[in-house]
């Protein structure tokens, strides 16, 4: 955790915050805080400043905070991701947050399970818990916006066309199509498929939407690292 990201409820009297849940975990345990001490704090969907540790004990932490800082700027992106397995969709999730993407588009796939969509990891509470420890790593306030759809053909036919307009559309798929483009500065419409990646039928769908396949090369990278590794790759 390298910022303390607060909320509206945290507050108490103007600029003060008790804290008494996991973040007080931290700051005693790891940050090992003491009275008078600085930290990097953050208001969640607001700007970013620091906070004065005015008390600290077993039970809660008071702060005395200041906001002067704007969060990073995102990237220029829209993500469209097959749903991964769900001990992987934390990860990424968190990898999402991270890397400073603004849209997230958790999306069906021939090679996604069934079962996968009946994860309790996709429920709102649980999706908001992991893009907020990704925030907390990277130091950002806003949280990525996040859809789902679990029917590929009429997301892709009725409403990518609107989604991925005035975007570089591109699909990362392993086979014999142009190389990852670098270091972009326009807007980016990008899906990545499943493991295995997407069916030729899914390609083709995604290519008639406007978005063209690339590659990274001849290996074939799990979900998390394809993400990672894309999303360096153009940005």
């Amino acid at each position: 955790m390298n910022l303390l990201l607060l909320e509206t409820a945290d507050f108490f009297a103007g600029n003060r915050v008790l804290l008494r849940d996991r973040r007080l975990t931290h700051m005693r345990e790891v940050q090992r805080a003491e009275i008078g001490e600085s930290l990097r704090v953050g208001l969640l969907g607001g700007a970013m400043g620091n906070g004065r540790l005015l008390r600290l004990d077993d039970h809660e932490a008071e702060l005395e905070v200041v906001f002067d800082q704007p969060p990073p700027a995102k990237l220029p992106l829209t993500l469209l991701l097959a749903l991964p397995r769900p001990k992987m969709l934390r990860r990424v999730l968190q990898t999402v947050a991270a890397m400073g993407v603004p849209r997230l588009v958790l999306l069906n796939s021939y090679r996604v399970e069934k079962s996968f969509w009946q994860t309790p990891f996709l429920e709102p509470a649980a999706i908001r818990e992991q893009l907020i420890l990704g925030l907390e790593q990277a130091r950002d306030t806003v949280l990525p916006q996040v859809s789902i759809e679990k029917r590929f053909k009429p997301f892709v036919e009725d409403r990518l066309p609107q989604l991925a307009a005035g975007s570089r559309g591109l699909v990362g798929h392993p086979g014999d199509y142009p190389a990852c483009p670098r270091a972009l500065d326009e807007p980016v419409t990008l899906a990545i498929g499943p493991e295995g990646g997407w069916i030729p039928y899914e390609v083709e769908k995604l290519a008639a939407a406007g978005l063209q396949p690339v590659q990274l090369g001849a290996r074939i990278l799990r979900v998390e690292t394809a993400v990672s590794a894309l999303l360096a790759r153009l940005f």
